[in-house]
Order: C-alpha cells, then sequence, then structure tokens
C-alpha cells in the first residue's frame, strides 16, 4: 500500500466525523427554527408574539456584532451607531419623502455600510481600546444630534406614525425569523471560509498577518461594513415594528445590551449570540412579576454567568451536546 493510500485510510475517520457533526449541526438549526416557529402558534397572544420579535430582531444586531468584533477582536463599543442610522433611514423616508416601508431595508443597509467606511477608515488604524472608544464616541455625538436638530428628527420624541412593513403581528414575526436565519447562515459561511479565516488570524497576531503581506486594513474595514450593513437592516425592522424611532436607540446601554447578549452566546461562535439575545430577552420578560427585584435578579444571573462561564453559556453548550451526540470529546 502506498504511502498516499494509507494517508487517505487514516484522514477517513476524521472526515466521517466532521460530516457527522454538521449533520448535528443541521439537526440542531433545524430544531432551534421549528421551535421558534412552533411556539408562538402553540402559546398564542400578542404578547408573546411581540417579546419573541423584539428578541429575534436583537439576534440580528448581536449576530452582526459578533462577525466583526467576534472574529477580529476589535471590539465595537458604537454598533448602535449603525442600527441608529438603519431606524432613522426607515423613519425619514417613510413619514418625510413617503416611500414605501420595504425601500428601507436596502437604503438603511446602504447608508449604515457607508457610516461604517467613513468612521471604520480613521478608527480601524487605532490600536489598543481605541477603536472602542472612538465608535462609543460616534454612537453618543450621533445621539446627541438627533437632539440638537429636533425640529427635523423629532428630538426626544422621535419620528412616529412609521407604517408597518407587515400588518399581521404573527406575519412579521415569521419575517424576522426568517430574515434572522438568512443573515445568520451567510455570516456563518463567511466565518468558516477563507474571510473567516483571515479575520480569526487578524485576531491572534495582526502584526504577523500584515508581515506575510496581508491587508489587514482592509478586512477589517470590510468585515465593519457587512456588520453595519445587517445591523441598520435591524435597525429599519425595529422601526417599522415599534412605528417609531427615537434617539434612545443610539444610546450606550444599546450596545452594552448587544454585547452582553454575544459574551452570553459565546463570542466568535456566530450561532451563539442568536441564543443569548433571544435568552436574555425572555428572561427579561420572564422577571416582570419580580418588580423591583427583577433588575437585581438579572444583574446577578448575568454576573453568575459571565463569572462562571468565561466562554459563553449557548455556544459551549451546544458543542458538549454535539460532542456527546458524535462520541467525540468536546
Amino acid at each position: 500500500m502506498s504511502s498516499k493510500s494509507v494517508e487517505l485510510t487514516a484522514m477517513a475517520p476524521v472526515a466521517r466525523a466532521s460530516m457527522f457533526s454538521k449533520r448535528i449541526d443541521l439537526a440542531g438549526a433545524a430544531g432551534f427554527i421549528a421551535l421558534m416557529a412552533v411556539l408562538p402558534l402553540v402559546f398564542g397572544g400578542n404578547y408573546l408574539i411581540g417579546v419573541l420579535t423584539v428578541s429575534v430582531i436583537y439576534g440580528i444586531w448581536a449576530v452582526t456584532w459578533d462577525f466583526m468584533s467576534g472574529l477580529t477582536g476589535r471590539e465595537n463599543f458604537g454598533h448602535s451607531l449603525f442600527i441608529g442610522v438603519g431606524a432613522y433611514t426607515a423613519g425619514f423616508l417613510n413619514t418625510t419623502f413617503g416611500f414605501n416601508g420595504w425601500w428601507s431595508i436596502p437604503a438603511s443597509m446602504v447608508l449604515a455600510a457607508v457610516a461604517a467606511v467613513l468612521i471604520g477608515l480613521p478608527t480601524l488604524r487605532l490600536k489598543g481600546p481605541y477603536f472602542a472608544l472612538a465608535m462609543l464616541s460616534g454612537a453618543v455625538i450621533m445621539q446627541r444630534l438627533m437632539l440638537i436638530f429636533w425640529e427635523q428628527t423629532g428630538g426626544e420624541e422621535g419620528i412616529n406614525g412609521l407604517e408597518p412593513l407587515i400588518r399581521s403581528q404573527l406575519g412579521f414575526y415569521y419575517f424576522a425569523l426568517a430574515t434572522l436565519v438568512a443573515i445568520t447562515v451567510l455570516l456563518l459561511w463567511i466565518a468558516r471560509s477563507h474571510w473567516g479565516m483571515i479575520l480569526r488570524a487578524i485576531r491572534g497576531d495582526e502584526a504577523t498577518c500584515q508581515a506575510a503581506g496581508i491587508n489587514v486594513t482592509f478586512y477589517k474595514i470590510a468585515s465593519l461594513v457587512i456588520s453595519a450593513a445587517f445591523a441598520g437592516a435591524g435597525g429599519a425592522m425595529y422601526a417599522h415594528y415599534q412605528l417609531q424611532v427615537s434617539p434612545q436607540l443610539f444610546a450606550v446601554v444599546t450596545s452594552i445590551t448587544i454585547i452582553t447578549m454575544v459574551y452570553v452566546g459565546g463570542m466568535a461562535s456566530i450561532y451563539g449570540p442568536v441564543g443569548g439575545a433571544i435568552l436574555l430577552v425572555l428572561l427579561t420578560e420572564l422577571l416582570r412579576e419580580f418588580g423591583e427585584w427583577r433588575l437585581m435578579i438579572y444583574s446577578i444571573t448575568l454576573i453568575l454567568i459571565l463569572f462562571f462561564l468565561p466562554n459563553g453559556l449557548v455556544a459551549p453548550v451546544w458543542r458538549r451536546v454535539r460532542a456527546a451526540i458524535g462520541g467525540q470529546q468536546p
């Protein structure tokens, strides 16, 4: 037997294990989608559908944050900037210029991508925590501008009177869920491609990547643009679901909430933040019956998760489940 035949024979079990893992992932994804699709039908009620819709939109924002910041290691504290740009684009187009709401989503993606280029070109060259602080400043500045130019933006009250994209609340939920699935699949595919390998290499050692001739700045800006575009789409969807836009979308707390969801889900996993977002939104609603104790219980729960599970909850748990099913080490 030739050495090549021996090598192929040795690699066969690894290939079979990889294919089996992919099948388990597909089965898990199908089960998750089926569960999310069935939940509003089983329990019913507009309140639950509303909570699930918000959780799905937060899932879009979380997965887009993780694509750029999780893979490259350049944490973005101003992700709300792109969400707000998308939401206000939808608000102005629909209420001021009279465009159909469906034009809001592509327009929001374009303007959020433009914002990413404008802020990314100077800031992504910064070292250390300065990129995160620059992004944070950008979101804060935009929030202040929405208040300063109150005659055009509506100030604290924002823009009201947006038309719903889909008049059926259940129909909008399924649209949001389908959008989340499509964005997650696309970003997961990119993350597992050659592009994703380069982004992870940048996170590991940016200087070495530059020495190897990789245009690090291009890949970082490109990943920020992709992240911003889909976050802007999520902002437009949120605006048309709430039927109004306010400066609060630019707030620092919005970005911090999204980052927390990503950490709970599992950074750099892409699919983990989706679970983290849905889990935390549902947890917030479940704790409402505790009244004034709700915030304390929620905070303690987050602290325990982040302290005892520094790699997150959702993605590591799924890896263990997949390994147990496949009879492998996690």
